[in-house]
């Protein structure tokens, strides 16, 4: 069979055995009915909130509140979109409650991410929103370099470092719009996970997002009881505790297309197994017959992080891990993946400043393998040209690239080989520890060396133009559970 795969800014032909099954998110196997009435199934639900009241009790004039809403990572854009739904919805409710319009703030939760342009801001916002709080500067990105609009809590029960924006600390109300979707870093988007790392500092992400908890058995297959999952709800509990009061949260389940499936509001704790229930019917799919030897999928130049993020050869790693740490359960343990990618030696320096540098630490020094990096994020994330960078030139964060590498390694942990075909400059794939072949056909004939002469294939075009889910053997994932 022949099958297209993802290539650059275009596609890449593979001619596979007929034998090689195919999947495709919400095509092979179709996601959960979505809501069709999304506008009135999301205003029942933030008109009567679980575990915290309603926000006409919780308000009045006077009262400061923050709304916090995902970056353009994820949720999409289109006019339905969960963020164009609910905020506006919840802006109503405050004005109708008595709180006054320049006590209002609209911050994007962007993390380590880098800063939302206007034009982006306008897109996720829409224009009316958007309209209303841009001139007036009430609506701002997360900046986690500025102590002006940070506070430090100290550390949780667990130890993690709890560094939190100011403005959602001091605001009488804090609200949290967030998505419920497949995530290979524990499980899920939204709930806890959205403040834990949206609104938070480097050393906050460092407690998490490092190599003694991604490498940990818990963490790969994803699932919601790991150990990165138990330290985002403790950070999360810590907030609240400190804030004295609650997050108002609002999630939606989204499905493929980002259409939501279910809409949850109330406290994080208590809706978080609520939408997860309903989430795992999409994300969690009992599909596969047998185990797969060899995993195909291709990688576009731009996806999820940025343009970039296909060529960029830590992200390229990054992205490899990700797919395995999603569909772990349905791979042999001597697995071999095969992706195409330009990889072309394009960084892309301006949106993602510090990982020239750090791939250019890998490559000598005695560094062997990934992790052997992970002694360089603190000097990396006090380095002030890549500080302003973030802050004020829409570059990723400097730690950023120190999550990355932490995920990156999993692939080379879980893997027989990794081949990238088609590069450009092949070097930069083959220096990340992959091999290199000029077509899949190629890569395929010499994974014999691996997994013998008859491979079980397994297929993902639109690896990553789709949201993803979370492949499971039919007879041991009969209950679709996020364990």
């Amino acid at each position: 069979m022949e099958i297209a795969f993802e290539y650059g800014q275009g596609l890449m032909a593979a001619n596979l055995p007929d034998h090689t099954d195919v999947f495709i998110p919400g095509e092979t196997v179709p996601d959960p009915q979505y809501l069709k009435n999304t506008e009135e199934e999301t205003r029942k639900s933030i008109l009567n909130p679980i575990g915290v009241p309603p926000i006409s009790k919780q308000v009045q004039k006077g009262s400061k509140v923050a709304i916090v809403f995902p970056d353009r990572v994820k949720g999409g854009v289109q006019a339905t979109s969960h963020r164009k739904i609910a905020i506006p919805i919840i802006i109503a409710e405050l004005l109708q409650a008595g709180v006054e319009k320049q006590d209002i703030k609209l911050i994007c939760s962007n993390g380590l991410h880098r800063k939302n342009t206007r034009e982006e801001i306008k897109s996720l916002l829409g224009e009316r929103v958007f309209h209303e709080f841009w001139w007036s500067n009430q609506i701002v990105n997360h900046d986690s370099e500025d102590w002006s609009k940070l506070v430090d809590l100290g550390h949780d029960e667990m130890g993690n470092p709890v560094i939190m924006n100011r403005e959602v600390f001091e605001s009488d109300l804090a609200v949290l719009i967030g998505h419920v979707l497949g995530n290979p870093y524990g499980g899920y988007s939204g709930g806890y996970k959205h403040c834990a790392t949206g609104i938070t500092h480097w050393k906050s992400i460092a407690s998490h997002h490092v190599p003694h908890v991604m490498h940990r058995p818990d963490f790969t297959t994803v699932n919601s009881q790991s150990l990165m999952r138990r330290k985002f709800d403790s950070i999360g509990r810590y907030m609240e505790k400190c804030m004295g009061k609650k997050f108002f949260t609002c999630d939606a389940v989204l499905d493929t297309e980002q259409r939501q499936i279910a809409v949850f509001t109330g406290s994080a704790a208590e809706i978080q197994p609520l939408s997860w229930e309903i989430a795992d019917k999409r994300t969690y799919v009992p599909w596969a017959e047998k185990n797969y030897d060899v995993l195909v999928f291709g990688m576009p130049q731009a996806f999820h992080y940025g343009n970039g993020m296909g060529t960029n050869p830590i992200l390229m790693m990054q992205a490899i891990s990700a797919q395995i740490i999603r569909h772990k359960r349905v791979l042999k343990d001597n697995c071999v993946v095969i992706c195409s990618s330009i990889c072309n030696g394009y960084f892309h320096d301006e949106e993602f400043p510090s990982y020239r540098a750090l791939y250019d630490l890998f490559q000598k020094d005695y560094h062997h393998t990934l992790p052997d990096l992970e002694k360089y994020g603190e000097y990396f994330a006090n380095n002030q040209e890549f500080i302003d960078k973030y802050r004020f030139n829409y570059g990723y964060h400097p730690y950023h690239a120190f999550s990355m590498i932490s995920c990156g390694q999993i692939a080379e942990q879980h893997c027989s080989a990794i081949y990238i075909v088609g590069a450009y400059e092949p070097g930069y794939a083959r220096s990340m520890g992959m091999k290199t072949r000029a077509t899949f056909e190629e890569a395929l004939k010499d994974t014999g060396k691996y997994v013998g002469s008859n491979p079980n294939i397994l297929a993902l075009p639109k690896a990553f133009k789709l949201a993803s889910v979370h492949l499971g053997m039919k007879e041991s994932m009969n209950k679709i559970i996020s364990k």
